[in-house]
């Protein structure tokens, strides 16, 4: 740990600075997040998110239902006036025990509808967002984070591209607000300037009529001002998410395995294939060799086979392998370094051959049966 401390000052005194604090953190960051990464911090609660585009759903989805119920909530308020001012004239020993439950059956029946709208329009704004998610990550206690960081807080709040984009997106949300109220209040400018003398009804719709129209198209412009702000979070998620080409590196160890453990298990699969398939050598009709280079040991029964099939195929050592066990097992070994090449390198083990070798297939067992004193059926 890097302090910075005086002479006056012992490194156990509470005046020391961890100068990595002040370390730029997101050094060397330059590879994009892996899946495994984005995935990871997605569990974490860790997403790209626009408070922006919520609150703008908030506020616009409650002002068109407090527009649709607007009569409703007024008629409401209006029965419970009347029912507390007849109360205050009442000589009633049971009048202060209705006020409570008559108090919350009216704010229930005024507040609910506005508040459920605003509930479902916050929930419908995440969900667009990130979709369905739910993590208790972001709100469980760390100890980690009580500790200041001053140059990361500085930084960020000040001097970095997320304080100079909030910042302008301040001024251009008053901005245009203001302008929002401007124009509605000068489109109503006469009827609003009569107000003084007419009736109390009028200047109440009016009023209301020019504040609706305010909030709605404000409600409307914020949420466009919205796709941005959400545009420029998804970039600075991606931004924070970026790794070092170590973690990387460490990623892939981790998840891949290490890649000695990794050489070493493809060795010992080798080594199972080749002692599986060198077992099937004995079953072959023939080998054909390179000769010592290539082996190729096949199989062909014109009872149950439509062609010859390759029992086992290999190279250098695997192909000397393949011979010794057909000289142990009396297999003839004819060569032939076009053919042996061509099957090592067109036709896996348990396929049979491709029919443009047949003809010189046929040439080759007819040789091996004559040896045999057996005759061969055309392939």
């Amino acid at each position: 740990m890097t302090r910075v401390a005086h002479d006056r000052f012992p490194d156990d005194s509470i005046f020391w600075v961890d100068l990595q604090w002040f370390a730029p953190e997101d050094e060397g960051r330059t590879e994009d997040p892996t899946e495994q990464k984005i995935r990871k911090a997605r569990e974490e609660g860790k997403v790209a998110k626009s408070a922006e585009f919520t609150s703008a759903l908030v506020l616009l989805f409650p002002i068109i239902a407090l527009g649709i119920l607007g009569s409703y909530i007024l008629g409401t308020l209006i029965d419970m006036m009347r029912f507390f001012f007849s109360l205050s004239n009442e000589i009633d020993l049971t009048r202060d025990a209705r006020i409570v439950p008559a108090f919350f059956s009216y704010f229930i029946r005024i507040t609910v509808p506005i508040f459920s709208v605003a509930f479902v329009s916050a929930l419908l704004g995440n969900i667009f967002q990130v979709g369905f998610l739910f993590s208790a990550k972001p709100i469980t206690p760390d100890l980690t984070k009580i500790a200041p960081r001053f140059g990361r807080f500085f930084k960020r709040a000040f001097v970095s591209g997320e304080a100079a984009f909030n910042l302008g997106k301040s001024i251009f949300k008053i901005l245009v607000i203001g302008l929002i109220a401007f124009l509605n209040i000068r489109a109503n400018l006469e009827k609003i300037a009569i107000l003084s003398s007419a009736t109390f009804w009028v200047s109440f719709q009016t009023v209301a009529g020019v504040a609706f129209a305010i909030l709605v198209e404000a409600a409307v412009a914020l949420l466009i001002l919205a796709i941005p702000d959400y545009m420029f979070q998804r970039y600075q998620h991606r931004q924070s998410l970026k790794m070092t080409k170590q973690e990387v590196k460490e990623e892939r160890r981790m998840s891949e395995g290490d890649p000695l453990v990794r050489s070493r298990l493809r060795e010992r699969m080798r080594e199972l294939l080749t002692r599986n398939m060198i077992r099937n050598v004995p079953r072959a009709d023939v080998v054909v060799t390179n000769p010592t280079h290539y082996a190729i040991a096949l199989e062909w029964n014109r009872d149950m086979m439509e062609a010859p099939a390759v029992l086992a195929k290999g190279m250098d050592n695997i192909a000397m392998k393949i011979r010794e066990v057909a000289e142990e097992h009396d297999i003839p070994c004819m060569e032939n370094k076009p053919l042996a090449r061509a099957l090592y390198a067109e036709v896996e083990i348990g396929d049979v051959i491709p029919e443009k070798y047949y003809e010189v297939m046929a040439l080759i067992l007819a040789e091996v049966y004559k040896m045999k004193g057996r005759t061969l059926e055309a392939v």
